[in-house]
């Protein structure tokens, strides 16, 4: 793609750029948390559908597939964007703010959303490639296993894809400017939730029961040797306890005591590791105070590991958009978690980073109340999807 052929790009994508923005907005006010997103879906599906794909909906739960074949190629690609929202209550105060209480878009997956429909749009009517397309609307995206679910499903049996791309918003990086790194990109996240129980008593007589909170607070201080003595010193993990529940009176000792854990890492041996840790310490620390623990351990997404092929492929696209000024390689990987790490687990892919701007426009942290996607940045990633596309399945 040669510098007048990107401008001729973003020239086109910006005719319709006002009514990608407007679909943005209105799923933006219409927020819907993971499994619950039935009316975006229908938006979804409702446009492709006009453009031409052979649109299936449903699978995994809420999730819309529009597939477009033309020529005689035989490569696939697919292009993800995530649907869903939180479940936190917005306070930007925007014409287009949530009209539904507790929900918002604090993550921009509005934005994935209208910006995959407008490169499906462009790729529809202007698009110039020999090949099969695949766009993949995804649900519960933040924590709630929705890529997993419609790999359960048989997503890429049913629409088989040689690679897989997606993107997500990036507060604090310039409009216009993309990151991405070759290799792990982000930890894989699982939460843990440790049962310890005891026995009963009244706080004046310990010596009648078996006191959960003592063992559980046994357990916490356990846990923090982990990091620093099981897991290899060049290699990152994090095991965080965010909230212990027990007891609701000064003088009685109660039955049971409940840890929540956040447990992450950059690659599968060292995620092992973690486990295998965690559920051995929480059963002999109990064991040592006379109670015992059960461990729910619950995988929410695998480390998203950047295959380096489509790696190459995705940098390619950015640098024909945006040249390699355009571009920043990321030094190292993020804790932050992706759940499309297991589409990337069962096919080659990658997942980049796109501005979304710099201080009081767009600079603002996902998942915080006064969150907003920045529109400017929705030709961009289009723009990107395009470039991809086109350029994995070539017209010769």
């Amino acid at each position: 793609m040669t510098q007048d052929t990107s401008t001729a790009l973003l020239a086109a994508l910006r005719e319709h750029e006002q009514q990608f923005i407007s679909i943005r907005h209105d799923i933006h006010a219409h927020p819907e948390l993971g499994f619950e997103e039935s009316r975006t879906a229908r938006v979804v599906a409702e446009k492709l559908a006009q453009w031409g794909y052979e649109v299936t909906t449903g699978i995994g739960g809420t999730g819309v597939v529009g597939r477009l074949t033309r020529g005689s190629g035989t490569r696939a690609i697919g292009l993800r964007a995530d649907m869903d929202a939180l479940p936190i209550q917005e306070t930007t105060g925007l014409p287009y703010a949530s009209t539904v209480a507790q929900t918002m878009h604090a993550c921009g997956h509005d934005g994935h959303t209208a910006t995959l429909l407008a490169a499906a749009h462009y790729l529809a009517t202007q698009g110039d490639f020999d090949g099969t397309l695949n766009v993949i609307f995804q649900p519960a995206e933040e924590g709630l296993g929705g890529a997993s679910r419609m790999i359960a499903e048989g997503l890429f049996e049913r629409f088989p894809c040689d690679q897989v791309f997606a993107l997500h918003n990036a507060p604090g990086l310039p409009v216009g400017h993309f990151a991405v790194r070759h290799g792990c990109m982000l930890a894989s996240s699982d939460t843990v939730t440790i049962t310890v129980t005891g026995r009963g008593a009244h706080g004046a007589m310990p010596q009648q029961g078996c006191d959960p909170i003592v063992a559980a607070a046994s357990i916490v201080m356990a846990l923090q040797t982990i990091v620093s003595r099981n897991v290899e010193p060049t290699r990152a993990a994090v095991v965080t306890v965010g909230a212990i529940h027990s007891g609701k009176a000064g003088n009685v000792i109660p039955e049971s005591a409940t840890l929540q854990l956040s447990v992450r890492a950059l690659d599968s041996e060292t995620r092992n590791t973690l486990e295998a840790r965690i559920r051995a310490i929480a059963d002999h620390q109990a064991q040592s105070y006379g109670a015992t623990a059960s461990v729910d351990y619950r995988a929410i997404s695998r480390p998203l590991v950047n295959e380096r092929n489509a790696t190459e492929h995705a940098i390619d696209a950015i640098e024909a958009i945006v040249g390699k000024s355009g571009l920043t390689m990321m030094p190292d990987a993020v804790m932050g978690s992706e759940d499309f790490s297991w589409m990337t687990e069962k096919l080659p892919g990658c997942y980049v980073l796109l501005g979304n701007g710099v201080g009081s426009v767009g600079g603002c942290s996902v998942h915080n109340p006064g969150y907003d996607f920045n529109d400017a940045a929705l030709v961009w990633g289009a723009a990107w999807f395009v470039s991809l596309t086109e350029r994995y399945l070539r017209n010769v």
